[in-house]
């Protein structure tokens, strides 16, 4: 589904990814780790389409898309979450949900400004698909409450749900389990195979949480310093003694 071909990306003298490849299967959960500064942010980003690489090529279902904006990569089927959770704390749940789905809508100027009927209609569309997935995530309850009245593990599904309204085939995750108890990543591991299964989702996550890690992920590339150290299933990085040396350490062995 995703091929990622030699990617270089500088900022000033500092190489940030240097000859990326990889490739992404379809329904896949593929978590990309590394020490901090290792470039996994970066790649996102550069996926995304929030940066322009370098060089290399980024195929999408074999279209070509580093050199797309982010929102036609998000109209392709890309959609993602961030690092620091991305919302809009002076919006209710539910508009925070819309808004990712406007990115989907055919509406322009002219028929926003007069309310015309197609524009009536893709806003009653927006609302229910909103609403719908918020009952999906369980949060449906809130969906009046401001996002920024959410506790941090409720704001990490909301950015979830907004994510969900752009209809993705594939969605990168972005350290989801970052301020999470153990309760929550827990809910949080069982929440991203139930969209694995239940949506059919290709799935990127980047994570430092390595039992989170182990446990959803079926390959698993290593960054270090922008380069690709190793890349294998679970147990074979859980045992890459270059692996260990750089990022996991011995004690994630016993």
């Amino acid at each position: 589904m995703l091929k990622v071909e030699g990617i270089w990306k500088t900022f000033g003298g500092i190489t940030a990814l240097m000859d990326v490849s990889f490739k992404v299967e379809s329904q896949e959960i593929k978590a990309v780790i590394g020490p901090n500064g290792a470039g996994k942010t970066t790649l996102f980003n550069v996926i995304s389409g929030v940066y322009r690489a370098d060089r290399g090529n980024i195929y999408f279902n074999e279209k070509k898309i580093d050199n797309l904006n982010p929102v036609k990569i998000a109209r392709l089927g890309i959609s993602r979450t961030f690092q620091n959770v991305e919302l809009y704390g002076h919006m209710t749940v539910l508009e925070n949900v819309m808004v990712g789905r406007y990115c989907k809508t055919k509406s322009g100027f002219l028929s926003c400004g007069f309310r015309l009927p197609n524009m009536v209609k893709e806003e009653r569309e927006i609302r229910k698909v909103s609403e719908e997935l918020l009952e999906y995530v369980g949060l449906y309850d809130k969906r009046d409450y401001l996002a920024s009245e959410l506790p941090i593990g409720s704001q990490r599904i909301l950015e979830i749900a907004r994510a969900l309204a752009t209809e993705p085939k594939l969605i990168m995750f972005d350290e989801p389990a970052s301020g999470l108890n153990d309760a929550e990543t827990k809910e949080l591991s069982l929440f991203i195979k139930r969209l694995r299964e239940e949506k059919k989702l290709t799935i990127i996550l980047v994570e430092h949480d390595m039992g989170l890690v182990m446990d959803i992920s079926d390959n698993i590339v290593v960054l270090n310093f922008g380069e690709k150290l190793a890349e294998g299933t679970p147990g074979e990085i859980r045992n890459n003694k270059l692996v260990i040396d750089a990022y996991l350490g011995e004690e994630e062995l016993e």
